[in-house]
């Protein structure tokens, strides 16, 4: 360190190769150590205070690097999302991995990505306390009389208010923005005020600056206009709540709530006065840009910021249709097992026309299209007829409980009780499901397996087939359970599918579009169209789960065989009546052990399907909402208890819930 400040005494240009070495000295050997970086930095202050030539030295090259280089971008552009779309900043940040950006050496921005390797800096310049650096700032000898550094940093600061000024602006305006909240349109818009005052306050500011006089802005105007602002992005928000979001939207409320922040930021700089709360302010923002800049280049922030509000209006959307899938007394239960029995029909007539297909002769691409076809299809067609696919609940009633966590966590006091009486609905509905589509796939599928031996003379599976489906039930001589696995994550897709078409059809006003067809019109009438756009509307979202579902589970197979991959799929449902199928083509002459194994297959099956496909809804619904719930295992020893002392509501209701949750 001695060495790099006895440079700065002979150094007289502006080159940023000594402060990188200064850097070097004060970087810890690991960049989380803040104790380590402390000392450095408390090491460096130390120095200057004992040498006046040290402290005059780097004052004097720290002032010539900053005031021959624009500050105005590092206030305006990091940390603030850029104007472009979402695919056009991921392509961006992904090639900068393997070919950085070049760096205008005139910018301070680009200043500080040579002087900091942010991926390493970052953390200990955050970790150092603002004391410690306010400290240094003493060493260094800044004082109030710094007359020239303090009107460059005025002006630079002026300019950067101004940039995000127009740039609020210009974002308020958007007709993205004003179609979600119309009444701006209808009144005089702040976006457009704050700009207007902001430019009067500068204005001022400037003529102070020309007349040798230090200004100070006077920003409570600036504050309560943007304080109106804030309001209308938080009704944006809320109206995206029935009206839909999109990324764009997402990506543009991004922008202008970052740009607010920031000139929030400055208008406190800029309105205070050059003393040590000036200091300790200035301090605060060049550890915020640090951690900004840090994560500027990375792929997973901009994916996840673009696409928060999204991911919450996707499983908001699941958790709505969620609450469908959960039963509170008897009439409900025994309901979702009329619903599921019917469904479970389907679906064996659905493992017939399978079976059917699989004796076609057809290339790849063939056996693909109509395992897809028979399984859109039919799940389409469940839905349609308002049965149940068990699997399907998991998906949707995640995202419910994650709704009731968030709830929780948000009234600061856990409702562990309410949480697990909740839990115990979820499992004791999920339990009807499940039994109703078995209890009657399973006669199902026998009952056309003896028709079809009756009425062809031949079994529907033959020997090869039946081996070949109880070898897919195996539960560890197969990949039975990975398999069922890899079902668990089509399955939560689904789900995430369905919310992303139920806020597409809000967002897009399909069901109002539909009645502005004219040949639509002609065709079904104005009465028929309402019904048939209103059903659209709220049923569009589980048809698209329901299709792209299908597709997932008839085409993985087939595209594991091309690929040679050992992927594919294994649903409960289906596997039940596959059982029967190869219990029929074998004359009822499977041994116990087979019979056992194949029993065990088919109930772990169900298991990983529904604990893969719950598991990762509720983990992106907790991630989508920002919660963390701390008190999981408190909740998971909250039904343990339930269960030892009363397992019986876990799979049926009791006649009075209400005295059920007393006694709990």
């Amino acid at each position: 360190m001695d060495e790099v400040l006895q440079q700065l005494l002979t150094h007289g240009s502006d080159e940023i190769q000594p402060l990188q070495q200064l850097i070097s000295c004060l970087r810890p050997a690991r960049p989380d150590d803040g104790e380590q970086a402390t000392q450095n930095v408390r090491a460096l202050a130390f120095l200057l205070q004992q040498n006046v030539a040290y402290q005059q030295g780097l004052r004097a090259y720290l002032e010539r690097v900053i005031l021959s280089r624009k500050l105005v971008h590092l206030l305006t552009d990091t940390g603030i999302p850029a104007n472009e779309g979402f695919w056009s900043a991921l392509w961006r940040r992904f090639n900068a991995r393997w070919l950085p950006p070049a760096c205008n050496d005139r910018y301070l921005k680009d200043v500080l990505l040579q002087v900091f390797d942010l991926k390493r800096d970052a953390p200990w310049l955050m970790a150092v306390a603002p004391d410690t650096w306010l400290a240094l700032l003493h060493a260094m000898g800044w004082r109030r009389r710094d007359a020239v550094l303090r009107r460059y940093w005025l002006q630079e600061a002026l300019e950067a208010a101004q940039v995000l000024s127009y740039r609020m602006t210009a974002i308020g305006l958007e007709p993205e923005l004003v179609r979600n909240y119309p009444a701006i349109e209808r009144f005089e818009s702040p976006f457009l005020r704050q700009n207007t005052e902001l430019m009067a306050e500068v204005a001022a500011c400037q003529q102070a600056l020309g007349e040798g006089r230090v200004p100070r802005l006077d920003a409570r105007h600036m504050r309560v206009l943007l304080a109106q602002c804030a309001v209308i992005v938080s009704r944006i928000r809320k109206s995206a709540a029935q009206q839909g979001v999109s990324v764009s939207l997402t990506r543009l409320l991004l922008r202008l709530e970052a740009s607010m922040a920031r000139l929030e930021l400055l208008l406190d700089l800029l309105s205070s006065r050059w003393d040590l709360a000036l200091r300790r302010q200035a301090v605060s923002l060049f550890q915020q840009l640090m951690r900004a800049s840090r994560h500027q280049y990375s792929l997973r922030e901009v994916f996840h910021s673009n696409t928060e509000l999204l991911a919450l209006q996707v499983t908001e959307r699941a958790g709505q249709v969620g609450e469908h899938y959960v039963t509170t007394d008897r009439a409900g239960w025994f309901s979702m097992l009329r619903s599921a029995m019917g469904a479970g029909g389907i679906v064996g007539f659905m493992a017939l026309l399978k079976v059917l297909a699989g004796k076609l002769v057809l290339a790849p691409f063939g056996y693909a299209f109509l395992y897809s076809l028979n399984y859109s299809l039919g799940f389409m067609l469940v839905h349609v007829l308002h049965f149940t696919i068990a699997t399907k609940q998991p998906a949707m009633t995640a995202s419910k409980l994650a709704a009731s966590i968030d709830a929780a966590v948000s009234r600061g006091k856990a409702q562990l009780e309410e949480l697990a009486e909740l839990c115990v609905q979820v499992a004791r509905s999920q339990f009807s499901a499940i039994m109703g589509n078995v209890l009657v796939a399973m006669p199902t599928a026998l009952v056309i397996a003896l028709f079809w031996q009756w009425a062809s003379g031949q079994h529907l599976a033959n020997p090869d087939k039946v081996a070949h489906l109880l070898h897919d039930l195996h539960p560890w001589q197969s990949l039975a359970l990975p398999h069922a696995a890899i079902a668990g994550v089509c399955l939560f897709l689904s789900g995430l599918i369905s919310g992303y078409y139920d806020n597409k059809a809000s967002y897009n006003q399909i069901p109002e579009r539909l009645q502005q067809l004219g040949w639509l019109r002609r065709l079904l009438g104005p009465q028929r169209l309402q019904r048939v756009a209103r059903y659209v509307g709220d049923n569009l979202g589980a048809l698209a789960g329901n299709f792209f579902f299908g597709l997932m589970l008839g085409s993985i197979g087939t595209l594991g065989f091309i690929f040679g991959l050992p992927i594919d799929i294994r649903h409960i449902t289906f596997s039940s009546a596959n059982f029967v199928f190869a219990l029929v083509g074998s004359d009822f002459q499977l041994p116990w052990q087979v019979w056992s194994v194949s029993l065990l297959g088919v109930a772990l099956i169900g298991m990983v399907n529904l604990v893969v496909s719950f598991s990762l809804a509720l983990l992106v619904a907790l991630h989508a909402r920002r919660v963390s719930f701390g008190q999981g295992r408190s909740l998971l020893a909250a039904l343990g208890r339930r269960f030892i002392r009363q397992p019986g509501p876990f799979f049926f209701p009791p006649r009075d819930t209400a005295a059920e949750k007393g006694a709990a």
